[in-house]
């Protein structure tokens, strides 16, 4: 009997291990890239050119390693989260120097970010309602959408977006999403960007992050994203945003109310991705406006001084960016029975700008930018990719253009779920 009651409750603790194992989800991604420039890393590379000409410098990373973990409590209740380590995360030590009267010392031992990209948490209420609350990705444009490694043939990220947007742009707010069809649509109401935040050669990139403990929250933004894939292997798709940015910082500034300067951010992007049985082709198309762009840059000049976390640089009243990709596989030719790996032949070429001056605002020609890339991914599973890429930037005639060479490898999949 004792036995029996033994082999009872090792059955019932299996079950219950193995139903609470069947709700996680654990997955994640991650990059590794290496790269020769022939162009000069010197910070007055444009403003001495000719003094640069001809100089190079290689960079080996870890641009992007990923872990997700979800789970499914049940009655639609569901979480998510996405712990992003970026060019290898952060290090610092604590040392004590005795050539300085033996004081202990904190010191930056390497660069890089650790950062919650995602923590949300849904209830589903219908295929066509469902309502997340928490930190959520913001899907304005084709790389915040489709960021993981996979969904792009380069070894970096797409160069024009991933310049003028955060990317991935991620932000605490809520979410209302649903599918009905081929239409699916999502809604955000956030907290707004750091008009304080934005500069000149990534334009409003950095304006979701926040150098205190919490995200600053006295003004709030909008975005929008409605997919169509009414056409077999054709996603068609509109994002937006919308929100004011000044006043968006600690302390509280009372200079935007005297002045009545807002910081609108407008963007509006179409992305598209055709995936065919050996064709890939997708693009994007973005445009972004900012209000108040010359007075914001005067007076965030004034406010980045000693160790203020805010930019110095001016920030232009537009930027763009479009691009478009495509790759062929011919494995097919070369394998004809291997049905599981692929071998694409790619393609990429983009124009974009960070820096579209407003009037009265002096011009910086080099931020416009047109780059073309060529190469391989070679996928000998479904969830790898090692990628091979020679690409060349090309900037107006009084600069040097800047070619590369890099070679990447990249994963992307769920372990458990």
């Amino acid at each position: 009997m004792k036995k029996l009651i033994l082999f009872l409750f090792a059955t019932m603790v299996l079950s219950l291990s193995t139903y609470a194992q069947s709700r996680l989800t654990v997955g994640g991604y991650g990059e590794v890239a290496l790269t020769r420039n022939f162009y000069s890393d010197n910070v007055y590379r444009y403003s001495s050119a000719s003094a640069h000409a001809g100089e190079s410098h290689g960079r080996f990373d870890i641009p992007h390693a990923v872990i997700y973990l979800g789970y499914d409590f049940g009655k639609g209740w569901t979480m998510q989260s996405e712990i992003e380590f970026e060019h290898t995360g952060t290090g610092v030590a604590t040392e004590r120097e005795f050539e300085e009267a033996g004081e202990w010392e904190k010191e930056v031992e390497k660069g890089g970010e650790v950062e919650l990209e995602q923590f949300w948490i849904q209830k589903a209420f219908l295929p066509q309602l469902n309502v997340r609350m928490g930190h959520i990705v913001v899907p304005v444009g084709g790389l915040n959408n489709a960021h993981e490694p996979l969904n792009f043939f380069t070894v970096y990220r797409p160069e024009g977006e991933s310049t003028i947007l955060p990317s991935t742009w991620h932000d605490t707010g809520i979410s209302i999403w649903g599918q009905a069809g081929a239409w699916r649509y999502e809604a955000q109401f956030l907290a707004g960007l750091d008009a304080l935040m934005f500069t000149r050669d990534n334009w409003i990139k950095n304006g979701p992050k926040s150098a205190f403990e919490y995200k600053v929250a006295n003004q709030y933004g909008a975005a929008l994203r409605i997919d169509n894939t009414s056409v077999r292997n054709l996603r068609l798709s509109l994002s937006g945003y919308a929100g004011n940015s000044m006043r968006n910082t600690y302390p509280n500034d009372a200079l935007s109310e005297r002045y009545d300067v807002k910081g609108t951010v407008l963007v509006g992007a179409f992305d598209f991705a055709y995936t065919g049985k050996r064709l890939v082709v997708r693009g994007n198309a973005d445009y972004g406006s900012l209000s108040d762009a010359a007075v914001i840059s005067r007076y965030k000049a004034g406010k980045a001084a000693g160790d203020s976390p805010y930019s110095s640089t001016p920030v232009g009243g537009a930027a763009y960016a479009a691009g478009i990709e495509a790759g062929y596989d011919i494995l097919p030719w070369l394998q004809p029975r291997d049905k599981e790996q692929k071998l694409f032949v790619f393609g990429r070429y983009e124009a974009y700008d960070s820096y579209v001056p407003s009037e009265g605002q002096a011009d910086f020609s080099y931020t416009a930018k047109q780059r073309i890339a060529f190469g391989l991914n070679w996928s000998p599973v479904p969830q790898i990719a090692v990628k091979a890429e020679w690409s060349h930037r090309f900037l107006s005639s009084q600069y040097n253009n800047e070619p590369s060479v890099s070679i990447g490898v990249a994963y992307m999949g769920f372990f458990k779920r």
